[in-house]
């Protein structure tokens, strides 16, 4: 409710970036999930840049996984709801 995804997404990017454990990438994934879950539902509300940062800070990953995500989930959901993001 109050950004909690958003959050915990920074936070296992913060300790990935430190110790590039799977576990984190798992987490930070989650997370981003989570924010972008909150986006279709419509829940963000002027909170829109969050979804912008979580897109950037996967595709700062260097992870495949990553550009899965960003690219066959988010991309194509934000072009279709008409929501501008800098991919």
């Amino acid at each position: 409710k109050m950004g909690h995804f958003y959050y915990a997404c920074k936070a296992f990017d913060v300790l990935e970036r430190l110790d590039p454990d799977p576990e984190f990438w798992e987490g930070k994934r989650g997370a981003a999930i989570g924010v972008f879950q909150r986006a279709v539902a419509g829940k963000l509300g002027g909170e829109a840049d969050k979804l912008q940062e979580v897109v950037d800070i996967l595709r700062s990953t260097g992870n495949p996984k990553a550009d899965h995500v960003v690219n066959r989930v988010i991309k194509p959901w934000a072009k279709e709801n008409k929501v501008r993001l800098d991919i």
